[in-house]
């Protein structure tokens, strides 16, 4: 329901994988700030339900910034996807990231850097990719004060 709020669009879901995209069929104009603040609600929302059930749940958010091509593929049963160097990108993102975190590329801190706050994590072995320079969303600039800034 946080994609749909912010007008992002749930992709699949993956075993316990949750993919969501923005900027598809649109100018992307704020789809990469949304995008973050999806994952920094989906930290907050997680965190609330920790201390309410005592339930040690954790989640690894990855994000990346860029094109892709997303379209319909079957031929009796349907299916919407999205592909790309961006989504692969983004998927060991996740998938090298930290629990309870959002790991993000330097692009993406160039991107978001007048709306949210990062954090150097440092270089990180990439699966397929190499070494790279990796980050950590830990919120926004208009919230730098106060809840959610990390």
């Amino acid at each position: 329901r946080v994609a749909e709020r912010l007008a992002l669009e749930k992709i699949k879901t993956i075993g316990d994988a949750y993919m969501v995209a923005g900027g598809l069929g649109t100018d992307g104009q704020g789809d990469a700030e949304r995008l973050a603040d999806m994952g920094l609600e989906m930290l907050e929302l997680l965190a609330k339900y920790r201390e309410e059930t005592g339930t040690d749940l954790r989640i690894r958010i990855g994000m990346h910034t860029g094109p892709a091509v997303a379209g319909v593929v079957g031929l009796k049963k349907f299916i919407y996807d999205i592909w790309g160097e961006t989504v692969n990108t983004a998927s060991r993102m996740e998938s090298h990231g930290v629990p309870n975190r959002i790991q993000v590329l330097e692009s993406t801190t160039e991107k978001l850097a007048g709306s949210h706050i990062f954090e150097e994590r440092g270089k990180v072995d990439v699966k397929g990719i190499g070494m790279l320079n990796t980050y950590f969303l830990t919120g926004r600039r208009d919230q730098q004060n106060g809840a959610g800034s990390g």
